[in-house]
């Protein structure tokens, strides 16, 4: 008589995820696969945060760079000097006003791929940064940069650059919190089951 052959292990349940980067990865589960500790920033952040994160950052840099590069001109130091076509000033929110048109082009021919690529976000955060740099010239419609009254561009720079950064610093401590109520949501419910069982018998 043949001996019974050993029961071979049960196989580790495996399911599909899909990670930030959608792509598709296999877990194994349940606690077989060991745990991978956050990194320093959390959780990675969803393609549309990514793009907003990446303009914020070529706004920042750019509203600097501009505000560099026009007091340099004013104090005339460095290479820099004005354009200037046919006799007229060319101001930047005109190169703004341009990057920004692209970018609208994109968003309406362009498929989801081209849409996320970094450069469209490097393009509206830069185009942006342009037009806020002299909006107080557009709000007067006067050559006011360095009057008084072009202190409210400095101001919508600098407010818009620290509200976005106190948006992106404030997402480790928002999804922690998200998480630490999804983690007390299902012990509730648990909780809840075991005491009608107790009431029942």
């Amino acid at each position: 008589m043949l001996a019974a052959l050993p029961a071979a292990p049960p196989r580790a349940r495996r399911r599909l995820a899909l990670t930030s980067g959608d792509r598709v990865r296999n877990v194994t589960d349940p606690a077989a696969a060991p745990a991978v500790p956050p990194g320093p920033g959390g959780d990675e952040l969803d393609p549309s945060q990514r793009s907003a994160l990446i303009s914020w950052l070529a706004f920042a840099a750019t509203f600097g760079a501009v505000r560099a590069v026009t007091y340099s001109i004013r104090a005339g130091r460095g290479p820099f000097h004005d354009l200037n076509l046919g006799g007229e000033h060319l101001h930047h929110y005109l190169w703004g006003i341009g990057l920004l048109a692209g970018v609208g082009a994109v968003a309406v021919r362009g498929d989801e791929r081209a849409r996320r690529h970094p450069v469209v976000a490097v393009g509206y955060g830069s185009g942006l940064a342009l037009i806020v740099d002299e909006f107080a010239l557009l709000l007067d419609l006067r050559d006011v940069y360095w009057a008084r009254q072009g202190r409210i561009s400095v101001d919508l720079g600098v407010g818009g650059i620290a509200l976005a950064g106190s948006y992106f610093a404030s997402l480790p401590v928002l999804r922690s919190l998200a998480r630490r109520r999804g983690s007390r949501g299902p012990r509730r419910a648990g909780g809840s089951r075991h005491a009608a069982s107790f009431a029942t018998t």
